[in-house]
């Protein structure tokens, strides 16, 4: 019988389990996808009943059927959500979505008490996103919802949550904590005094390293259980491991996220900057992260040139890079794109495109997106000691985006590697002992290296 690392890596929309072997390679997956629920405002939320479920019936079903010995399991999953329960174990609240927006009075009472704004974002490494900031949806709840409150027994983040489903045990750990929660000092490397002010210490549980794991019989069979990690960290996981020179890794998806894990200056001194935000390694260490809409965007404007030039909506995946559509465009470059999900000082009054043809019309796209890109990563960047580049995600396969990125920054090293796995691999590397080497992103995630194209 295989032995296996069984991990659930949940994200809004695709809740997905996985097997790996001992070299980390996929054995086993299975997908699946809830409708959201409501929760007692209207707004939309995870099934967690549903979630709940699903879990155990996957992981009975593996441990039933014998095909595998499963040593080990972990969850990774999205941040900045709370599930908050009781003595008996029973959550007491929806899973709050963190889109969902906090009563500007709360926040406003917020920072009166605990401010100023200015100084706390700066502490806490956090921007001003309300329920995004989860340790403000614990300040929300002792004000607007006492009776709740005073029921919980302990809050836990939701990767911590699944785990608590499976052994019992309520844990805290760093990636959970780290991620823009603000609940963390990163100059105290503590709790924010207001966490002690406020006394939700008290419904915290104790923080272990997210490399603990708890030895349990579970039906029968003697398991590893992990106490979760938070997703973006997990994917940070095995380049931090492998990789052993200073690196930038651009995470494209709806959101493009630039993470910096080796920032000396890990806290933003631009307050009013909504997109850089802190994160945290399995260690502790703080990683410095800028974000942008970029996938978002790109959705809705290719969407607006398949409808201007009457094109499939497929077309777009076609376009390769063309130099001299290039080098026509940058000769007399004008911005011609107005942004919907993002902002940018350059951006016309509204969308002009002149261009007869989609291919040019995309070039021009693609590099306004690319620019926004490059400023994202120069601000995670802080100074140029570092040298290399990794993107993963559905950019990473942009002819137009890549070579772009990889001209502009040749004075570095420019890789790409499909990370599909990502989270749920980070999460099974968390809990293991076995070392990383060099070749494991050539082996695992395909890498590729890329080298700038040289003007005529």
């Amino acid at each position: 019988m295989k032995k296996v690392t069984a991990v659930f890596d949940i994200g809004k929309t695709n809740k997905k389990f996985f097997l790996f072997d001992k070299d980390f390679k996929e054995v086993h997956k299975e997908y699946i996808s809830f409708d959201e629920i409501e929760d007692e405002d209207g707004h939309p939320t995870e099934n967690l009943l549903a979630l709940h479920k699903w879990l155990k019936a996957v992981f009975n079903q593996i441990i039933e059927a014998k095909a595998f010995e499963v040593k080990a399991i972990n969850f990774s999953t999205y941040g900045a959500s709370f599930v908050h329960i009781d003595a008996h174990g029973n959550p007491l609240t929806p899973l709050y979505n963190y889109t969902k927006p906090l009563p500007e009075n709360i926040v406003a009472e917020f920072f009166e008490a605990h401010g100023p704004r200015e100084a706390f974002l700066r502490d806490t490494g956090c921007a001003d996103l309300s329920m995004l900031n989860s340790g403000l949806q614990l300040y929300w709840l002792k004000k607007a919802k006492p009776e709740i409150y005073g029921n919980i027994k302990y809050s836990l983040h939701l990767p911590q949550y699944l785990s608590y489903i499976f052994t019992g045990i309520p844990l805290s750990e760093y990636t959970s904590i780290g991620c823009h929660t603000a609940l963390w000092d990163y100059g105290k490397k503590d709790y924010h005094t207001w966490v002690y002010k406020e006394e939700i210490d008290k419904i915290l549980p104790p923080i272990v390293s997210t490399e603990t794991s708890i030895n349990m019989n579970y039906n029968g069979s003697r398991i590893k259980i992990g106490v979760g990690i938070h997703d973006s960290s997990a994917a940070l996981l095995p380049y931090v491991r492998s990789i052993k020179k200073k690196f930038v890794l651009v995470s494209t998806g709806t959101w493009s996220i630039v993470f910096n894990p080796f920032t000396e200056k890990p806290i933003s001194e631009e307050i009013n900057n909504k997109d850089t935000i802190n994160y945290m390694r399995i260690n502790g260490k703080p990683v410095k992260a800028t974000r942008m809409f970029l996938g978002n965007e790109y959705k809705v404007q290719v969407k607006k040139l398949d409808k201007h030039f009457g094109v499939n909506s497929d077309y777009h995946r076609s376009v390769k890079f063309d130099y001299d559509t290039y080098f026509e465009i940058i000769q007399d470059f004008k911005h011609c794109y107005r942004w919907e999900s993002t902002t940018d000082v350059d951006m016309p009054e509204k969308t002009h495109i002149s261009y007869h043809k989609y291919e040019h019309a995309y070039h021009q796209l693609m590099i306004e997106l690319v620019m926004l890109q490059i400023k994202s990563i120069k601000e995670a960047l802080v100074n140029n000691s570092i040298a290399r580049i990794y993107v993963d995600g559905g950019f990473s396969n942009n002819d137009i985006y890549i070579k772009l990125l990889s001209h502009h920054f040749k004075d570095k090293k420019l890789s790409t590697t499909d990370a599909s796995l990502g989270s749920a691999l980070g999460a099974a590397i968390s809990i293991s002992d076995n070392k990383l080497n060099s070749k494991f992103l050539k082996q695992n995630y395909a890498l590729k290296k890329h080298v700038p194209f040289i003007l005529k």
